[in-house]
């Protein structure tokens, strides 16, 4: 399936800066045909963990959450738990990282919502027939959701290569068990 992707490097100009780009980018996607008046809408963005510099910066975001807001959507950042343990793998100390990152809603304009529940379990098994399994087993809130925006930082990743919008969208809206599944036959080797 062809899908078009949209790109912007974060080098900046006193004419035309980071937030220029994304307004820009914004107008490249058809959001209106989207995103209908009174849609919970999930974006799903990858909060990083605590001391981390590798995420969408929240003023960024905002820029989205305020285009999703003047549709009439009601938009809620997300992102799920990490099996590791971290300042990522439950709710609680999931939402005080997101926060100390900047991801306040002062900031940016919307609330937080972990995808999986406060302990990673809250998910959904949906049905997708593939070679190594019958289900994803994903988050119970982007599921339920009207619409899914996706913000994704490019990242190399040590199994992959590079780490992007799929695997922000199959890896970062797993619950723990889907993830457990995902992680189940594979390791890096040398």
């Amino acid at each position: 399936m062809k899908s078009d992707v949209y790109f912007t490097d974060t080098r900046e100009h006193h004419h035309y800066n980071i937030y220029d780009k994304v307004k820009k980018l914004l107008k490249s996607i058809d959001l209106k045909n989207i995103i209908k008046k009174n849609d919970i809408v999930a974006v799903k963005i990858h909060f990083g963990e605590y001391g981390n510099t590798s995420y969408i910066k929240p003023p960024i975001v905002r820029i989205v959450i305020d285009e999703i807001k003047a549709l009439g959507g009601k938009p809620f950042l997300t992102d799920g738990s990490t099996l590791y343990k971290g300042s990522r793998s439950d709710a609680v100390n999931h939402l005080q990282t997101a926060i100390l990152n900047g991801f306040d809603y002062s900031v940016v304009n919307a609330p937080l919502v972990i995808a999986d529940g406060i302990k990673g379990n809250s998910c959904v098994k949906v049905k997708i027939d593939c070679k190594h399994t019958e289900y994803a087993e994903i988050g119970s809130e982007p599921y339920y959701a009207d619409a899914l925006v996706v913000l994704t930082h490019f990242k190399l990743h040590e199994l992959t290569g590079i780490g992007g919008s799929l695997k922000n969208i199959a890896m970062g809206l797993a619950a723990k068990s889907g993830k457990l599944i995902m992680h189940s036959s594979i390791s890096p080797s040398i």
